[in-house]
């Protein structure tokens, strides 16, 4: 039986958000203020729609948003942690949880070799349609009220153990690695047997450091990191026991 291990995406394997990272490609870096207005808060999928078209509009093309993609910085560790995790495959499924896109994700795990590590990503699907626009749709629908109408992280990780589960994989531990706000839902659904591992600093760390245990009560045991090196030596220790 292995270990899983469950990573987000954005500020958590890369050192950056990809969504607000592709800006780079537009004119003057920046957005126009009507564009940059129209966000409304849980709808962040529809507004990186009118994003890509805008950079469409703009003629920015697949290979332009691909080099931008692609030279965003790992977080300090994640490279040296992945490459552990590879060498280790017998001892863990890996994946990813992520409400960035299918496009991003793929470009940066392809670019930096490391599309091996991962059994599964899930995330908003993208594509470029036929005008060479960047089209990306919500990852399903869900009632969780506490998540953006797009992405319900645990509801993603509750389907994928009972998918395994029916497969006959069952987990010994997860281990969730994170930062932001839509990881704390997951989180709660892990147990004391689990970890959850927030991001030294981001509003995970912060969500978890404030929840009264009586009302959210978490579980899992707890683990800050700064460093993909900090998790490895505590990985290690998990493949030990």
């Amino acid at each position: 039986m292995k270990i899983l291990l469950v990573f987000d995406f954005d500020h958590t394997v890369i050192d950056d958000n990809s969504d607000t990272w592709i800006v780079q490609c537009a004119p003057e870096k920046k957005l126009p203020i009507e564009l940059q207005e129209s966000y409304q808060k849980g709808f962040w999928t529809e507004f990186m729609g009118r994003v890509f078209k805008y950079l469409g509009d703009k003629g920015i093309r697949e290979d332009e948003m691909k080099r931008a993609m692609t030279s965003m910085p790992f977080t300090p560790g994640m490279v040296e942690l992945l490459n552990f995790v590879r060498k280790n495959r017998n001892k863990f499924d890996c994946i990813i949880i992520s409400d960035s896109n299918s496009v991003f994700i793929d470009w940066v795990l392809k670019a930096a070799n490391f599309h091996d590590v991962f059994d599964k990503v899930f995330t908003n699907p993208a594509a470029f349609d036929n005008s060479g626009h960047l089209t990306v749709e919500n990852y399903h629908t869900h009632s969780c009220t506490r998540c953006p109408k797009n992405l319900c992280k645990k509801v993603v990780l509750v389907e994928f153990l009972d998918n395994q589960v029916q497969q006959g994989v069952n987990y010994t531990r997860i281990v969730y690695i994170g930062d932001g706000g839509n990881d704390f839902c997951p989180v709660t659904f892990l147990k004391k047997n689990d970890f959850a591992m927030p991001r030294k600093g981001y509003s995970l760390q912060k969500t978890l450091s404030k929840t009264p245990q009586n009302r959210d009560p978490v579980e899992s045991s707890v683990v800050v990191w700064s460093s993909g090196v900090e998790i490895i030596s505590h990985l290690q220790f998990l493949i030990k026991e």
